[in-house]
Formats: structure tokens, sequence, C-alpha cells
């Protein structure tokens, strides 16, 4: 807050009183950080008896007429000179205006090609430092990216210098890429130059253009050891290099402003003292563009502060007008301020500022910069004089190292049965805490490569995933990509873009996803369950069977004349009619067909033949029937099933009340996330959406959700993991259906590891001795604590209980109930017809008929004999005479 007082106090008297010179600014949008660099600039070099007063303009620097609309209106303000930036589509058009009205125009842009006089190139040339550095390094075949907005005077040097010491050079305009397919495209190129075996880059774009190339780089996993890159602009540090930092990679570039210089350092401290709401861009360290725009103001003050004690008269009387008139009419003094901003020579934040008479910077120094693991670092210098001088001998080996006396880092994770703590992990030290797949895995392989290893868990606990917005990979993957391990044996699923940025070795697991619920409970035999072994189809159609017959039995009985028979008379007596009788009427065919069926015949039987043919069809039927049924019965009433609501990833799609989700970070999410199948896709867009989010952080949590989750939620995860979990105490998930895809689980070497052909090779060596899947067996079944039944022993299953065969008691007891019941409402009916018969009172008729049928009767089972006529007796004899 006292710099910002004293800022403001400096600029309110640099305003007051004293003599002024009008300056003029051009700034294109966005150039904030540039703009508070010149004012901060105006205000420093600001003096009480001397002072600029600056005309600023925003606009778009690439739109010539907006260019000439704005240099139009600052001149006919009366400038002496104009501070701004151009590009190539209006650099012409400043140098024409400049050249014609004599004006000075000062910029940090580009170095413009040509000899114009009237300009000032505060930037200094980097075609020097370049050619230099890459007769350093002794390129003989490089790529050379480069944007056409910035013209092609570098281009056309280093064309010029690959033909006289005969490299091959592959130029490659990336200026006239569209916004919208830019990171496609650069990725597609760099797949182009790997194709053409091209590791040796030279990137001669802007800073913003480098960003977005470089997270091209390392999406796609060139930024490893085996390339080199070389960025041309004088920000080497300007960059976020934290992403390519680890990778590998060797990255070269220049640095104009030399932040351990007094001068740079003394500035640093002012500039973070301002606060970023005055002046923006103040929160981040200067940019070189900054520093050149600040040192511009510099030069421009001491410039006029010159011609001012010299006393020479700059009036702009009667020229101050129309930049466009015709003849035009150049200022008379405009040379004299050329000749004196061209005669300065200070030290500045980009170090010695000096021009030739071209406008052109000479005697400056450029640091050599190369990444480090550990950041930028300064290997040297480049100058005029001198040319290209090394300081640091420690630059990036070319060469392979070798692995024979380095302890290889093996980036693993904790999760069972992989790698998991023994019980007493304190007691031991290093590798010997883990144990689990991967822990015997990894000693395999150690020992047929002949390396010395340490395992490390992965910091963050996850497998690797790209961040969307940021562009930098975590988990495993990200230690590989960034240099932090040098090897990654854990269940790591090979993908597409993880084969991108690192390389695998053969799996040494297939796989597939699979779907993880809770056990439901299993369900015991219901009342009625002696039902089941028959669908609810077949029982009706039995039903409906079991009726036609015996409608067909009655009605075959009615038109065959062999039904028909007379009842003969006992004792030779005559029969008191002459009609015949048919046993087989609808009661009695039911009753046939009813015993037929529970296979226990009958007391009548048809006589005809088609009585007989109906009956035999229907005995086949019944035989077939039952025996089906008799089978399956022992089943269905000794097996507890278990009812799964969910059955396949089909099941799961087309309902919402069971959740489901994946690990975050993994590849079973990015497989759903790049699905276009359409089960797969609505899947997708379900677990995105979702509330509460379905994703966990860690497998052991997403089985702890499902066992809690009483059945309401459903894990995506790898099938040998499902596997493994359905076979630990408590024994509560389960597996159900097929896998969702294949796959397989790689270990993991960084792009261009030497490692990478001695573990491809030691894995198939493994599988094929069989001791890959001799581990496996190991860690999932030898060491199973739930047993291949579930846990449950077969004799428990086998024994009948009184709830599997409840449903026939109580259809036994229903049965006698309602024989009780038929009985009382026939012995009630009886009675009132005997009453109506014999004339006497319902209660008369109920006692006798009870009286009856507790001391017995003529009849059998209740039925009142028929009469016959005996010879010799009279026909006027009662019924009740012959009882």
């Amino acid at each position: 807050m006292k710099l910002l007082l004293v800022v403001t106090l400096l600029w309110r008297e640099a305003l007051c009183g004293s003599p002024s010179v009008q300056i003029g600014g051009l700034f294109p949008r966005g150039a904030d950080q540039e703009y508070s660099a010149f004012r901060i600039g105006m205000v420093q070099f600001g003096m009480a008896d001397f002072r600029l007063t600056p005309h600023i303009d925003n606009l778009e620097v690439a739109n010539s007429f907006a260019v000439t609309n704005c240099f139009c209106s600052q001149f006919s303000r009366g400038v002496y000179a104009i501070f701004g930036f151009y590009d190539k589509k209006s650099v012409n058009t400043i140098t024409s205006f400049c050249e014609t009205l004599h004006v000075s125009f000062i910029t940090p842009s580009f170095p413009a090609e040509g000899m114009n006089q009237f300009v000032l190139q505060m930037r200094p040339d980097i075609k020097g430092p370049l050619v230099s550095l890459v007769e350093y390094y002794k390129w003989e075949r490089f790529a050379y990216l480069y944007d056409s907005d910035r013209g092609l005077s570098t281009l056309q040097v280093i064309l010029d210098t690959a033909a006289e010491k005969k490299w091959v050079v592959t130029a490659i305009n990336v200026g006239n890429l569209k916004d919208e397919r830019k990171d496609e495209a650069y990725r597609s190129l760099f797949q182009d130059l790997e194709i053409r075996k091209e590791r040796r880059i030279i990137l001669d774009c802007e800073q913003d253009k480098v960003k977005d190339i470089m997270e091209q780089v390392i999406t796609i996993g060139r930024h490893v050891k085996g390339y080199h890159y070389i960025i041309a602009n004088l920000g080497f540090v300007d960059g976020d290099l934290s992403k390519i930092q680890y990778g590998g990679a060797n990255v070269s570039g220049f640095q104009i402003v030399d932040f351990d210089d007094p001068v740079v350092a003394k500035f640093d401290q002012r500039w973070e003292a301002l606060e970023e709401k005055e002046y923006p861009g103040a929160d981040a360290r200067i940019r070189y563009t900054s520093a050149l725009t600040y040192d511009a103001v510099h030069v421009m003050t001491e410039a006029f502060r010159f011609l001012h004690k010299q006393r020479i008269d700059m009036s702009r009387r009667g020229n101050s007008g129309d930049c466009l008139a015709n003849p035009a009419v150049p200022w008379a003094q405009g040379v004299e301020i050329e000749r004196a901003l061209k005669q300065v020579r200070v030290d500045g934040l980009t170090g010695t500022i000096q021009f030739d008479q071209y406008g052109k910077r000479i005697n400056y120094s450029v640091t050599v910069m190369e990444l480090k693991p550990t950041g930028p670092v300064k290997i040297g210098y480049w100058n005029e004089v001198d040319k290209m001088v090394v300081t640091k001998s420690d630059i990036y080996p070319n060469d392979t190292m070798g692995m024979e006396n380095k302890t290889v880092i093996v980036s693993t994770i904790l999760e069972a049965p992989y790698v998991m703590m023994k019980k007493n992990s304190e007691l031991f030290e290093d590798n010997d805490r883990y144990e689990g797949y991967c822990v015997d895995l990894a000693a395999e392989i150690a020992k047929h490569c002949g390396i010395r290893y340490q395992l490390r868990i992965v910091g963050d606990g996850k497998y690797g995933a790209r961040d969307a917005e940021t562009k930098i990979w975590n988990g495993m993957v990200g230690e590989l990509v960034y240099g932090k391990a040098d090897i990654a044996v854990a269940p790591l699923t090979i993908t597409l873009v993880r084969e991108e940025v690192i390389d695998f070795s053969k799996p040494f697991m297939s796989l597939g996803i699979s779907i993880m619920i809770k056990k439901p409970q299993k369900s015991k035999p219901g009342v009625f369950s002696f039902l089941d072994p028959l669908a609810y189809e077949i029982w009706m159609c039995i039903v409906f069977a079991y009726i036609g017959v015996s409608v067909v039995l009655f009605l075959v009985s009615r038109f065959s004349p062999y039904e028909w028979t007379l009842e003969e008379p006992e004792d030779g007596a005559m029969p008191l009619t002459t009609e015949s009788n048919n046993e087989f009427g609808i009661f009695n065919s039911l009753w046939f067909s009813l015993g037929a069926f529970m296979r226990q015949g009958c007391d009548i039987s048809p006589r005809s033949l088609s009585g007989r043919i109906v009956g035999g069809v229907w005995w086949f039927f019944t035989l077939i029937i039952i025996s089906s049924y008799t089978a399956n019965l022992a089943a269905f009433l000794t097996v507890e099933r278990m009812v799964s609501p969910i059955e396949s990833a089909e099941d799961l799609a087309k309902q919402t009340e069971i959740a489901y989700g994946t690990l975050d970070s993994g590849s079973t999410k990015e497989f759903f996330r790049r699905s276009k199948i359409a089960l797969f896709d609505k899947m997708w867009q379900y677990m995105k959406s979702a509330e509460p989010s379905p994703f966990v952080k860690k497998t052991s949590e997403g089985v702890l959700r499902v066992r809690k989750s009483k059945g309401k939620y459903a894990y995506l995860l790898e099938s040998t993991m499902n596997e493994y979990i359905e076979q630990r105490k408590p024994c509560d998930t389960m597996k159900v259906g097929g896998n969702l895809d294949s796959k397989g689980y790689g270990i993991a070497t960084p792009k261009g590891s030497p490692l990478r052909n001695a573990v491809n090779l030691a894995v198939l060596k493994l599988n094929e001795q069989g001791l890959l899947d001799k581990l496996k067996n190991k860690w999932w079944y030898d060491k199973g604590e739930c047993g291949s039944g579930g846990g449950e022993s077969k004799e428990k299953t086998s024994a009948l209980s009184l709830s599997n065969v409840a449903g026939v008691f109580y259809i036994l007891v229903g049965g006698l109930g309602l024989a009780m019941m038929v009985a009382l409402v026939e012995f009630c009916y009886k009675s009132r017809a005997e009453a109506k018969k014999m004339k006497m009172k319902f209660t008369d008729a109920m006692r006798s008929k009870a009286r009856l049928s507790i001391t017995g009767s003529t009849g059998e089972n209740g039925r009142v004999p028929v009469a016959y006529l005996r010879p010799g007796l009279p026909m006027s004899l009662s019924m009740t005479d012959l009882s």
C-alpha cells in the first residue's frame, strides 16, 4: 500500500506544471501486464522538471484498418513518438506511416524485416542465439515449427544455414491453424513427426502458442526421454513448465530477463508489492514482453530528456493534422527524435540497451536455459562477441542411462490382493513390508531383468487419468509421465489414452468390467413351493386338460351304446324299471379323471373302445406330467435359492432404484465415458448426473458402499477384483452377469525406457512357465475365505423342514374341512327332503337322520336301498314296510 501511495503521488506530481511530451500508446486487447509495466515506467522515470504524457488506444493489432485509424488519431493529437505492438498483418502499415510522417515507433514486437529508419526494435534478434544452440547440440536433422504471424526472417536464416551445413530441416507452419481444431491438429502433426522419427523440434512461436503445443505434446506422450525441444523465444521461464518438467525430454530455450541481476531483482520486489486490482498482471512474474515495454519507456524518457536539455525545438505547429494528407507532410523534428532515440544507451531489465543505425538491438546478451527435473537452469549465455558460451556442463545426455547400478523406483498401489501391508509390517523395512500378487510379480521380474528395485506406493492413491481442464496426469501414470517412477507394477489396465503417454508390456492378466452387488438373502421355499416345479401356465393347462378330458369322457360315454346297461336285481328279483343305466355321468367322469391323475384309480372304468381311448391318452399324459413334476420337486423343496434383482448391465440401465458407479480416475470410468454403445452411453449419462455421486475414490470404498447400501448400489469394477472380493469375508458380495468388455493388466514404463523390452520378455517367460496362473491361484483361491459353495455345507441344504411341505398339510386340512362342510350340507339337504316327503317337521327329520347316522342304516354309505318286488308281494307295499 505504501508503494501504491508513492506511485500515485508521483503520477499526480508528474501531471502538474512540468514540461510535457505527448507519447502515443497502441496496446492490443489482453495485454494487461504490458500496460501495467508501461504505467509503472511512466511513473518510475518521470521527473519533476520533465514528464511524458501518454495517449493510449486499445485495438486489435491484426486489423490494419483499426491500426490506421488509431495511428492517425495519435498523430493528430500531436504525439512526438508512438509505443505499440504489431503483427504480420499490420507491420507494413505502421512502418509505412512512420517512414512517411517521420514519426518514431518503439515496439517490443518481433523484429520487422528490412531496414526501417523510424522503427526501434526493443526485442533482440533471436537468429544468432538459435543457430548457435543448434550447432552446439550438433543437430543435423530436426523439425522447425514456426508461426507465420511473426514473419519468416528467422526461418530464412535457419534454411540458409541448413543448406550451408547440410542439415535436414522439416519446416512446418503452425500459425494458420483454426482455434476450434488446433488441439487435434497439433496431435496429428506430432504423430506424423513420430512416424518420420523427428524427435528434435524447434518451436518458433509466442508463449501462448508454445503452451498449447506443449499440452498436446504431454497428451500424446512426446515429452519423455529421447525427445528434445528448443523454444525459440526470449521468455523461457514465462510459461508453465511444471507439466513437462518430469517427463524426461530435453527442453532448451532463451531468457532475456535475468532475475538474478540486481537491477531486475530490485524491480521485482517493487513489482510484487503492487496490487493486482490497480495493476492487472502484477500478481504474476513479469514477462519478457512486459520487461521490454518497461525498458521502452526508459529509452523514450532518456531520449526526450536529452532533447529537452539541448533545447531543441520539437513543436508540432503546422503539421499536426491529417496523416492521410496528399501529399504527406513529414514532421521536420522527427529525424532529430529518431536520432536521439537511437543514441540512448542504458541498462534495463533486458540487459544493455543499445541500437544500431537501423533501430535494432546490439551488444545484448541472452541467457541459455535448460529444463531440469528441479526446474529451469542456466547452462550458459550468448552474445554477439563470444557467441555460445557454456557455463555448466551437466546438460542432458543424449544416450540412455544404464540400469545396472541404479535402484529402480517401482510405483504401485495398495489394492488387495495385488499389494497389501503385512500384518506386522512395522517389523520389516522397504519391500519386505508388502505382500500380494504384484509384490511377488515385481520380485520375479526383477530377478529376470537383473535389477534392484524399491516399491513405492503412489501418493494420491489413483491409477492414472488425465484431468480434463489442466491436462495433467495423476496417479501411477502421472508418476511415469513426469519422471517420478521408472516402472509401475500394479493392476493397471492397458488403454489407448494411457498407451499414448506410456508403454505397456504384454498383459499379465486378462479380465473385463463386471458388476458387483450385495448378495441377496436366500429365499426359503414358500408354503406352496410344491407348485414351483411346474410353471403357472402348465398348471392352468393341466386344469383345462382335466376338465376337457372329463367332458369328452362324459360325451363319448353318452353316445357309446356299450356304456349303457340294465341294472340286474338281486336274488332274481324283477327290476322296478326297464330303463338303461350309464355310470359315466358328469360327476363320475370328473372323479375318474381325478383318480387317474392322482395315480389312485377308480371303482368304475369305461367299457366302450372310445372311452378306453380317452382313458389311455389321459393316463399317458398324467404319467409324463407326474414324472416331470416328481423329478423337479426335490430340488425346489431342498434348495434355498437367491433371487438377484440385477442379472446384467441391461437390468441396471433400465432402472433407477439401484444406483451404480465406478472408480474415479480409472480405466472403467474412462471406458463408459468414451463408449459409443447406446447401453453404456446411457449408463454413463446416469452416472455423470446422479446425486450423490456414484463414483468412489478407492475400490475398498466402493465395496463398502455395496455392503452398506442394502442392495441399492452396484459397483462396476474389474472381474478379477470382483472375484477376489467375493471370496473374502463376510462373503456378502457377488458377481452378476458376464463381463462388459475384454482387456488386460500390463506393466507400465515411461516412453523410451530401457526397461521396456526386458520387462516384456520377463512377462512372456513367466506366462509360459505357468507362474502367472500359479500366483493367481495362490492369492485368489488358495487364500479364499468363503469356499466354493458359499460357505454352507450340502448336508444342511438336503434336509427337509416343516416349512418346505407346510402347504401339503394345509391342503390336507383344508380338504378335510371341506369334506365335513359338504357332508353337513348333504345332511341338511337330505333331512329337508325327508321332512317334506314324510310331512314331518324339519327338526324331527334331522333328529331321525342323526340317530340313523349314529346307529347305522340298512343302506351302505347312507344310500336308500332300491326297492325290488318279490314274487307274491302286493304292489301296494310301501317303502317303509320294506325297511
